[in-house]
């Protein structure tokens, strides 16, 4: 007898108390270890359209709904006794009559009213919104996997009754049919004949086989979403295509970039048996959540790990410096800032300021690793657009040569030098580290990590794929990545469909943004057309008059989830900087609410909240978040503005601070509070316009 579980049981399962939800997980093991248990206590629900449908008894009042046949059983629901009940009498499994996939359908009789309330009051002239859907044919709605007992609904609503619409459908039905009201055009579900209607790709989003006890502890331990690691069938061909050079995908936040990512690491290794495939990005905090992701979509195929390496960018630089010239030994940015100074300051005739050295040094003379004279003299400043006469350039010169002298003589290295020695060693080695590399954040990786890359897998077609979003950079200047030998045009795929972020919240967060956003080699990611496939309450927005009752409101706020059963692991509270990590951290306490200070040593929060800064929070995910201390002067950056040297740098500074802003919002998957404590920063006007 088959054994599956269905997200809507492990949906349902978070929603209960710990000691509910741990009696929930003993009668699971009891049902899948032997359902035929005299033990086991099986209840036939009358009322239900579908006669399959069984209550099992979890304890004095809670109940388990299960679909029960001949050859399988199917954990459905769980919840106290009547709602559980009255999601049943909702509820009957059917094989769609066009597509083939099993779908638990909402019986439509018993749906209440799902259209938005219209607004009563004085009569007014309203312009009646157009009907979506009333000239799309029946059989291409069947196509999308629309029931058809809800074919009259869909030909029926307007864009008011949409998202409502969409909450009572299957998934791929729900996500066509945004994809068709934003302007898309929707890819059929697939019609091949499936023996067993349960593995149809759609069918495979929603019901899984547990094949063992392991696999079914993994799956309960977990929610849905995360643990499946789930690839959307519309995704698969750009994980699995074969590509003619460096490819990328991109997309607005949550639009499964990462699962791409991860998905095409895995198959990359499982095409190339013998091959060695990195997946790596640019902070250890983010290697840490692919790893935690790629045991569980690899747990059952172990030896694939021994040839599917997860490492930060900077490790796998420093591992393969030291097993070629030895241990590296990297000056800290506080030795080389002292450094310019003190060079500076044996320079007459030099005005600038600290601020402007060190940019001057990390973006250009050290971030491109410009060796002479002739070199900075050249160089393009591409993100540094401050003029510069040739006489002031040859002064900052004899500084910036001066420091390089000074690291060199002290047998000390930079993160940027080092990627050069190892890019100039590899590209003299016959046989390289690594066959592939699949990188994740691109977007965030910087000019002499693109060249490693390129001398890593630039030999092989299918050497380099990259998964980013512009509308994300917050760490590095743009660059041409044309220029440094990585070409994607032609290969370049942006996803809409976002899995991971209520509409509501995208909405919000996408005021930050615009509709499209564009890199050096002209390639634009469009923006507009993203969809999100589930609703939510709309984010909270709240400005307060100081910190401490700030500090009360994010407190309540957090209470108030809490009592609603969102768990402390599933919420972040997040800050622009240390400075303002102790708001954080007293909403927290004044919560009750236990937490960890992330930082990239930490992998696993362990019914902790995450505190920590805006840039630490990119990559990351939570079912709620607090985004803290927006006040004036905060974000942007007060001493980032002060730094910018003329109005096309400030613009770039203002265009990193709104995508940070962006990035933290973006982390939230059903709840957004987004507070200050005093004046309010100008990002937050644009929040609610």
């Amino acid at each position: 007898m088959d054994f599956r579980i269905a997200d809507t049981f492990t949906d349902s399962l978070a929603r209960l108390a710990g000691e509910e939800q741990k009696a929930v997980k003993t009668t699971a093991f009891d049902l899948q270890m032997d359902p035929s248990s005299p033990g086991m206590s099986f209840h036939k629900l009358d009322h239900c359209r579908d006669p399959r449908f069984w209550s099992v008894r979890v304890s004095s009042d809670i109940r388990l709904i299960v679909h029960r046949t001949d050859t399988s059983l199917l954990l459905c629901y769980v919840d106290h006794h009547d709602k559980a009940y009255a999601w049943a009498e909702r509820r009957k499994m059917e094989t769609h009559p066009k597509t083939g996939a099993a779908q638990l359908v909402e019986v439509r009789e018993k749906v209440q009213e799902i259209w938005v309330p219209k607004a009563v009051g004085v009569a007014v002239a309203v312009t009646p919104k157009p009907i979506l859907f009333a000239r799309v044919p029946e059989e291409t709605l069947l196509g999308y996997g629309v029931p058809p007992e809800w074919l009259a609904e869909v030909r029926r609503v307007d864009e008011d009754g949409l998202l409502g619409l969409a909450d009572h459908l299957p998934s791929e039905a729900a996500e066509a049919l945004l994809e068709l009201a934003t302007g898309g055009t929707p890819k059929m579900a697939a019609t091949t004949p499936f023996k067993d209607p349960f593995d149809h790709p759609d069918a495979l989003r929603r019901f899984r086989v547990m094949a063992n006890v392991d696999e079914l502890a993994l799956a309960l331990d977990y929610p849905w979403d995360k643990w499946t690691i789930f690839l959307h069938p519309a995704q698969r061909q750009w994980v699995e295509r074969t590509y003619t050079g460096p490819a990328r995908v991109s997309g607005s936040a949550g639009t499964g970039k990462t699962i791409v990512a991860l998905h095409r690491a895995v198959f990359l290794a499982r095409k190339h048996p013998d091959s060695r495939v990195l997946l790596t990005t640019f902070s250890e905090t983010l290697a840490n959540a692919l790893r935690t992701m790629l045991r569980r979509l690899i747990s059952h195929e172990p030896h694939l790990a021994e040839r599917l390496e997860v490492h930060a960018l900077p490790e796998v630089g420093e591992r393969l410096y030291e097993s070629t010239f030895g241990k590296p030994h990297i000056a800290t940015p506080g030795m080389i800032r002292q450094q310019l100074l003190e060079a500076s300051q044996k320079q007459q005739g030099t005005a600038f300021s600290p601020a402007f050295l060190w940019a001057e040094w990390a973006d250009i003379v050290d971030g491109w690793q410009l060796e002479t004279w002739e070199d900075y003299r050249d160089a393009k400043r591409l993100g540094r657009k401050t003029r510069l006469a040739e006489s002031q350039r040859k002064n900052l010169w004899v500084i910036f040569d001066s420091v390089r002298t000074h690291l060199k003589t002290k047998g000390l290295l930079t993160s940027a030098s080092l990627f050069k020695a190892i890019t100039e060693d590899l590209v003299n080695r016959r046989h390289l580290p690594y066959d592939f590399a699949v990188v994740d954040e691109a977007q965030d990786i910087n000019v002499t990590q693109l060249r490693f890359l390129a001398a890593l897998g630039g030999r092989n077609p299918e050497g380099l794929f990259f998964a980013g979003d512009m509308g994300q950079r917050i760490f590095q200047q743009p660059f041409s990545w044309k220029s440094q030998g990585v070409d994607i045009r032609g290969r370049a795929r942006t996803l809409n469909v976002n899995y991971r972020t209520s509409h509501q919240i995208r909405m919000q967060a996408d005021r930050l943004l615009g509709a499209e956003v564009s890199d050096v080699d002209g390639n634009t990611e469009v923006r507009t057309g993203t969809v999100s496939v589930f609703n939510g309450p709309p984010p909270a927005i709240q400005a307060h008059e100081n910190p401490e009752s700030e500090i009360s409101a994010v407190a309540q706020w957090l209470k108030d989830r809490t009592s609603e059963g969102v768990q402390p692991h599933e919420i972040g509270i997040f800050v622009r900087s240390e400075d303002e990590l102790v708001r954080a951290r007293e909403a927290a306490a004044k919560a009750g609410l236990p937490y960890k200070l992330l930082d990239d040593r930490v992998e696993t929060l362990h019914g902790h909240a995450a505190l920590c800064t805006m840039h630490l929070a990119k990559g990351l995910e939570f079912r709620a978040v607090v985004v803290m201390a927006c006040d004036d002067e905060v974000i942007p950056l007060q001493s980032r503005i002060e730094s910018a040297a003329d109005e096309v740098e400030l613009e770039e500074i203002y265009t990193t601070e709104r995508h940070l802003l962006y990035v933290a919002c973006t982390r939230a998957r059903d709840y957004l509070l987004v507070t200050s404590g005093g004046p309010a920063s100008e990002f937050m006007d644009d929040l609610v316009r």
